[in-house]
């Protein structure tokens, strides 16, 4: 789900046209979690409405979840976060509604123009900062700050979902040995499963502001538990950042979260450095220049004159703007990207250093996920291998249903499966892609294909599968957002031509979209079964 605007669709059929007695206008897009839409308040200010699947909704564990959220959005209030304006959590389906404001994700921005010059980071960590004091004022902890999470709208920037963060006294929401979080962005406490405080969110804020400074992670990239491991043991390097900035980034970058800079101080420290750099040119004219131009809202729906129900058509109209002054003022907002889950679940087992396991999740069909260490000899051949070798590793084994196993099975932008042979190609012709794209969610895709997620537990199981996709009819379930899945997530999948299959996830490294990859357990079932 993108973070960017003007990314407006016009609804479609099974589309609600009310939610809430809120009318839509357009989509906004899709999630792990529900579809997103536009749509305004009485007084004509654009909201995004995030409606969670019904499939969600009937998961109890996701339910308590999502009241969580919506608890920890009402608390928060502040110029630089997000504002919640109507929610109901026990609703068929739940969902709730945010001011939208335009406005890309510094993951978007970067990705337009390059790193962020100095006074532009500055801009951002002291917004940010100013964001993070508002939040954790009300005992809340957001563990989930990373470039996709901090929108830049044209007043600055806006700090947004919510979604895993939790209040700082709930010590139960996490199991034992469990980190919630991306794997990028993470404090080493929370990487290894410790003790989470205010100080990890500055952990992340320094690394957020870091990748807006040099285009990419400071901890570099690669697989999560690579990037994992080196945040636990090893020291930043901050000789690429500029040199103006690395007193600060040392600070709050301290592997002792007692050590690092408060949210204040780092406020006080930006301000001081803008305040004294009386170039006009590092004012609003850059912000405007980092933030891009601002795209055009559809307007608020008509309402019907009878008693259709019939989707409102999408207006392209330009939505009701303020402009004190000539300035425009925009609110604190969610897009459509800010409403979903997107930081993955990685599990710290014995928290022994975490090179050795990414995820503590195994198939149920195919036993314990294998540590990417071990992927060389599984479904990933080395990079010297040639095409011939590639084209298709099945690695079947045979199950007492006689289903075909396969596991480790790696899954990434440049290669697909399929339910019939070769069911791993090295090219993109197979029916089921891992499809990235800058400033949106990773999705799994198919052509003929449909994948419905399985909740509460329940196995995979030929019957399970076939029961569950007969219900999934639609384009819907050719796209599936990987938003909120996680190690231990399942999903049933099925053809056109008959075929079923699921799909385990044992590693997910979704972050950096231009490295993602899955790890799977794949089971295939004959379609004779």
């Amino acid at each position: 789900m993108s973070s960017d605007t003007g990314g407006f669709q016009a609804l479609q059929e099974g589309d609600p046209p009310v939610v809430g007695g809120y009318r839509l206008v357009a989509r906004l897009g899709a999630g792990g979690m529900g579809r997103v839409y536009l749509s305004h308040t009485q007084g004509g200010r654009p909201v995004a409405i995030k409606v969670v699947r019904p499939e969600l909704a009937e998961d109890p564990a996701f339910r308590r979840r999502f009241r969580r959220e919506v608890e920890a959005a009402r608390r928060v209030m502040g110029a630089y976060t997000a504002e919640l304006v109507d929610a109901d959590t026990d609703g068929v389906p739940p969902w709730l509604a945010t001011l939208y404001v335009p406005g890309p994700s510094l993951t978007a921005a970067v990705a337009r123009r390059g790193p962020l010059p100095v006074s532009a980071v500055l801009w951002l960590m002291a917004g940010t900062a100013e964001a993070l004091q508002a939040i954790h004022g009300v005992g809340v902890v957001h563990r989930d700050l990373k470039p996709s999470n901090v929108l830049l709208a044209a007043d600055g920037p806006r700090v947004i979902d919510f979604g895993i963060s939790v209040a700082a006294d709930l010590s139960s929401h996490t199991a034992t040995g469990s980190t919630v979080g991306t794997p990028h962005f993470m404090a080493p406490e929370q990487a290894t499963a410790g003790d989470i405080s205010p100080a990890t969110d500055v952990f992340a804020l320094a690394q957020t502001a870091a990748f807006a400074a040099l285009g990419e992670p400071l901890y570099g990239d690669g697989m999560a538990p690579v990037v994992l491991y080196r945040i636990v043991h090893e020291q930043p390097d901050l000789s690429r950042l500029p040199e103006a900035l690395r007193p600060l980034f040392a600070r709050c970058l301290a592997a002792d979260p007692r050590e690092r800079a408060t949210p204040a101080e780092i406020v006080r420290w930006c301000r001081e450095r803008l305040e004294a750099d009386a170039d006009p040119g590092t004012g609003p004219a850059l912000w405007s220049e980092v933030t891009g131009p601002e795209a055009t809202v559809p307007g608020p729906a008509r309402t019907p004159a009878g008693p259709s129900t019939a989707a409102a058509t999408l207006s392209l109209g330009p939505a009701r703007r303020q402009t004190p002054g000539g300035r425009r003022a925009l609110f604190a907002a969610v897009t459509a990207g800010a409403l979903v889950v997107t930081g993955a679940t990685w599990f710290a087992g014995d928290r022994l250093g975490l090179g050795e396991r990414a995820a503590g999740a195994s198939d149920p069909t195919t036993g314990p996920a294998k540590s990417p260490r071990s992927t060389a000899s599984g479904a990933r051949t080395s990079p010297d291998a040639g095409p011939s070798a590639r084209a298709s590793q099945p690695l079947p084994g045979a199950s007492p249903s006689g289903a075909v196993l396969l596991s480790p099975v790696w899954l990434d932008r440049t290669n697909s499966l399929s339910l019939d042979e070769p069911m791993l190609r090295s090219d993109l012709k197979g029916d089921i892609r891992l499809v990235c794209e800058s400033g949106v969610d990773c999705t799994l895709q198919s052509d003929t294909g449909r994948f419905v997620q399985l909740f509460n537990g329940k196995a995979a199981s030929l019957d399970v599968c076939r029961h569950l996709l007969g219900g999934a009819v639609g384009a819907d379930y050719r796209t599936w957002s990987l938003a909120a899945a996680e190690a231990g997530t399942q999903l049933c999948v099925g053809d056109d031509s008959g075929g079923v299959g699921a799909l385990a996830i044992q590693v997910k490294q979704t972050a950096l979209p231009q490295e993602a990859f899955l790890q799977l357990g794949m089971t295939v079932w004959s379609k004779t079964a």
